[in-house]
């Protein structure tokens, strides 16, 4: 065991660390939990937006005739309207209390009336007004003799110039979405991984196991193997819940743009390697000052809050402005990029200048915390009793 080498010693940690979690009975509880959670807010979601976009409406009388007018002006409106032929329009009025119907609609064209159970959505009202109004217009043209069609066809044809200075996106709303789900996926991520590999420290520290492994491991090469097993377990939870998540939106038709997902979810892996690995070392430092799973939390707080500050902040300076200064400052800092930075580049906001230099800084931060974190943790490891003193294991 003396002449292993150390990428050995690191890669049987790892796989230890990794086996040991992936087949624990809370990851595949707590994976499947969020599986299924996601699952059914998905459909909900999808459910809630067909009911939102659709109407069934009942036809009688004269009224059947604006079956297909009536599907076609409301798709100017952004709805779909299923049209049914009723021949007796008190029992369509009951269909119409008990919920089987949106809407009756009775009488001539050119004077409809609707029976609704509570009131009658703008998209549908709009939608039946301005048949009325055609068949109204077209009812007086045809007494001044001119062609309703000719007309209609030459107003038609008349439009505005619109030039617009900055082009709105329409698929901004789905693209913050995007961009604040990964945000809570890798806010999720660093905060539980984080704190296991704090737990785990503590655990061997307290078992005394540590002290069997050190007497055949450097110290850096069990931080390092811990770190690199745990970080993968997270990872795999996050590919799973990512991936499904994706593969649900894109068969329920939630998102329209699949491609700025799946983009998301890579740039989300990328931050998620370096967000955990530069807050793990430091989850890990702090928790080889204490001996006892009850003096934890004292330690790692500071760090918990710090990632529990960057998700609140930034969470809510995305929903505001996504291009603010206040967040593209935030979003460059080494604390704050694994959360803001990929929701920013899923939103399209931030240029590519600022995700390399955020890249940068986020590695450059990561090399000082490995080392700093590292002589902690080599310091303070084998101390048992009384917490360590920070100030004492950096001498």
């Amino acid at each position: 065991m003396s002449a292993m080498t150390p990428g050995r010693a690191v890669f049987l940690v790892a796989r230890r660390e990794f086996v040991g979690k992936v087949r624990t009975r809370s990851f595949l509880v707590g994976t499947l939990a969020v599986v299924l959670l996601m699952g059914g807010m998905a459909l909900l979601q999808a459910f809630l937006f067909d009911s939102a976009t659709s109407d069934r409406v009942g036809l009688s009388g004269q009224a059947t005739v604006l079956s297909a007018p009536l599907k076609e002006t409301a798709k100017t409106f952004g709805r779909d309207v299923e049209t049914v032929d009723v021949t007796d329009a008190r029992a369509a009025e009951e269909q119409v209390r008990a919920g089987d119907l949106d809407a009756l609609v009775t009488g001539a064209p050119d004077a409809l009336r609707v029976v609704v159970k509570e009131e009658l959505d703008e998209p549908l009202r709009n939608s039946i007004d301005l048949i009325v109004k055609q068949q109204v217009l077209n009812a007086q043209l045809a007494e001044a003799g001119l062609d309703p069609a000719k007309v209609a066809d030459n107003v038609a044809r008349a439009a505005v110039d619109v030039v617009a200075l900055e082009p709105s996106d329409d698929q901004k709303g789905q693209r913050l979405a995007i961009g604040l789900v990964i945000a809570i996926l890798l806010y999720y991520s660093l905060l539980v991984y984080g704190t296991m590999v704090a737990q785990g420290v503590v655990e061997e520290k307290s078992s005394r196991v540590v002290e069997i492994l050190l007497s055949t491991l450097r110290p850096w090469q069990l931080l390092a193997g811990k770190v690199i097993g745990l970080g993968l377990v997270g990872l795999v939870q996050l590919l799973l819940i990512g991936g499904i998540g994706l593969t649900l939106v894109t068969v329920t038709d939630i998102l329209d743009v699949p491609g700025v997902a799946t983009g998301a979810l890579a740039t989300g892996v990328l931050w998620y390697l370096l967000g955990f690995y530069l807050y793990a070392t430091v989850f890990a430092a702090a928790a080889s000052l204490v001996s006892r799973q009850e003096e934890l939390q004292s330690v790692i707080t500071p760090i918990s809050m710090a990632v529990v500050v960057a998700f609140v902040v930034g969470f809510n300076l995305m929903i505001q402005d996504a291009s603010g200064t206040a967040v593209t400052v935030l979003s460059l800092l080494p604390p704050f990029a694994p959360i803001l930075m990929p929701g920013r580049m899923a939103m399209g906001v931030a240029p590519l200048w600022q995700v390399g230099l955020s890249i940068v800084l986020a590695l450059g931060a990561v090399v000082l915390l490995t080392w700093l974190g590292g002589k902690v943790y080599a310091n303070a490891v084998l101390r048992t009793g009384a917490r360590v003193r920070l100030r004492d294991v950096l001498r």
